[in-house]
């Protein structure tokens, strides 16, 4: 949150924003305009929630997976490492 000339400004993360109001209104014409973007939903003018589209969120996850398996390859590249022969196996 940012303080501008005394009054609380909060980041909106969405290039759409849409009231809740309007969003029951109007749900699916918001998402036809939305196409497949975040849009932010505002209550009394401050991010609320934001509404995703399904294809981007699932996005969202997949990127997430990625980045906690970078980390565990990263963290298991250090080792220790045990060596094995194979007739050990």
């Amino acid at each position: 949150m940012l303080i501008l000339m005394g009054y609380a400004v909060d980041h909106i993360f969405a290039n759409m924003t849409v009231s809740v109001t309007e969003l029951k209104r109007n749900y699916a014409h918001i998402l036809k305009q939305a196409e497949d973007c975040p849009v932010a939903v505002l209550n009394h003018n401050r991010p609320e929630a934001y509404l995703l589209p399904a294809a981007h969120y699932e996005q969202l996850l997949a990127q997430l997976e990625d980045l906690e398996d970078v980390k565990l390859v990263r963290e298991r590249a250090a080792g220790p490492f045990v060596e094995v022969g194979l007739d050990d196996l």
